[in-house]
C-alpha cells in the first residue's frame, strides 16, 4: 500500500515524495492496502487527498468543491468520484505537481551549480491508494478488482511503485548531504513546499475518527459485519478485513484474500456502507467548517499563492 513520507519531505507529484527521502538514504515500504487504509483516514486523508486525479474533475464539481462546506457525488456507484467538503482546502494532485516540479528545478539547478550535475530528483510514486482520495478512504469498494487482487493495488502499480522507491530511497550521486538542504532552504523563498494547513489536517482527522463512533455509522457496520458473518468471515468492522494479517505480504495474494474481499464488497454494496459513512463525514465536516472557516480560508488562500510562485517559476525557465 502507499505508505507516504511525512510532510516537509519534498516531492513532485501528489506522494509528497522527496529529495531529501532519497539523499539521506531513508527508504518507504509499499505495505498491504488494508495497512494503509487506516492512514489514510487517521492521518488526516492527508496523502490520500494530494493522490486526488484531476482528469476526473469537471467544471461541475470544482463550481461544488469551491463552495463552503459543500460535498459531491460524481457517480453514485463509484465512491472514488465523491468528494468531501474538506477537500476544497486542499492541494489537487495538478497543484501539488505544479509546485514540485518547481522546486524540483531549482534545486537541481542549485546542485548543478554547486558541482554536483549528477543529482536528479527522486522519481514519482504512483498511487497506489487510488485515483483520489475516497478511492481507499473507507476501504475497498471495486468488486473487479477484489475479484482479482482481494486487498492488493493493481500489480504493475505496485510494481511500479516498489521500483519507484528503490530508485528514489538511495542517492547514488555522491552529492553533499548538507550542499542538498542549503539548495532545498534557497528554493524555499521562490517555491514554497506543498504542505498541508494543521488546521484542516486536524479536522479531518478528527471527522474520520468521529465518524467511525457515530451510530448511523455503528449501525452500518453492525450490518456489514452480520452479512459477512453469514458468508463464513468473521470481522467486527469493515477495516477489521482490510487489516488482516494474512493479507499483509504485498508480493502475494490468497485465495482466501480474494474470497474475503469479494465477500466483503457485497456486503459493503448490499448495506451501503460507504454511503452512510460518507454522509455521517460530511456532516461532521461541514460543521468543522462552519467553525473555522476563517482559519481554512486561510489554508486556501496559502495554497494559492505557493501554486502561483511556483507557476511563476516554471514559467521563468
Amino acid at each position: 500500500m502507499d505508505m507516504r513520507p511525512p510532510i516537509g519531505t519534498f516531492q513532485k507529484t501528489g506522494a509528497l515524495k522527496g529529495e531529501i527521502v532519497k539523499k539521506t538514504g531513508a527508504s518507504q515500504v509499499a505495505m498491504p492496502l488494508g495497512v494503509a487504509i487506516l492512514v489514510a483516514g487517521i492521518g488526516a486523508g492527508g496523502w490520500a487527498l494530494l493522490s486526488q486525479d484531476d482528469s476526473t474533475k469537471n467544471a461541475s464539481e470544482s463550481s461544488i468543491l469551491s463552495s463552503p462546506a459543500a460535498a459531491y457525488v460524481g457517480n453514485p456507484n463509484d465512491v472514488a468520484t465523491w468528494r468531501l467538503p474538506l477537500e476544497a482546502y486542499q492541494l489537487t494532485t495538478e497543484q501539488t505537481r505544479t509546485i514540485s516540479s518547481a522546486r524540483d528545478g531549482l534545486i537541481d539547478q542549485c546542485m548543478d551549480a554547486a558541482g554536483y550535475p549528477q543529482w536528479t530528483p527522486a522519481p514519482d510514486l504512483p498511487p497506489l491508494a487510488g485515483v483520489s482520495p475516497m478511492d481507499s478512504r473507507y476501504g475497498i469498494h471495486n468488486a473487479q478488482r477484489a475479484a482479482k487482487r482481494g486487498y492488493h493495488p493493481d500489480e504493475a502499480t505496485q510494481k511500479e511503485y516498489s521500483a519507484a522507491v528503490a530508485v528514489g530511497a538511495v542517492d547514488q550521486s555522491g552529492s553533499d548531504a548538507k550542499v542538498l538542504r542549503k539548495c532545498a532552504g534557497q528554493a524555499d523563498a521562490k517555491a514554497p513546499q506543498a504542505q498541508r494547513a494543521e488546521a484542516v489536517s486536524k479536522a479531518e482527522a478528527s471527522s474520520f475518527l468521529a465518524s467511525k463512533k457515530d451510530p448511523a455509522v455503528l449501525e452500518v457496520f453492525a450490518k456489514w459485519s452480520a452479512c459477512m458473518k453469514a458468508k463464513g468471515y468473521n470481522y467486527a468492522a469493515p477495516m477489521d478485513a482490510h487489516e488482516d494479517v494474512r493479507f499483509h505480504d504485498p508480493s502475494v495474494v490468497t485465495e482466501l484474500e480474494i474470497a474475503t474481499a469479494t465477500a466483503d464488497v457485497q456486503c459493503r454494496t448490499e448495506h451501503k456502507v460507504q454511503k452512510v459513512w460518507f454522509d455521517v463525514e460530511t456532516r461532521l465536516q461541514q460543521k468543522a467548517v462552519k467553525e473555522n472557516q476563517p482559519a481554512f480560508e486561510e489554508a486556501k488562500k496559502a495554497n494559492q499563492e505557493s501554486v502561483k510562485k511556483s507557476s511563476a517559476v516554471l514559467g521563468a525557465r
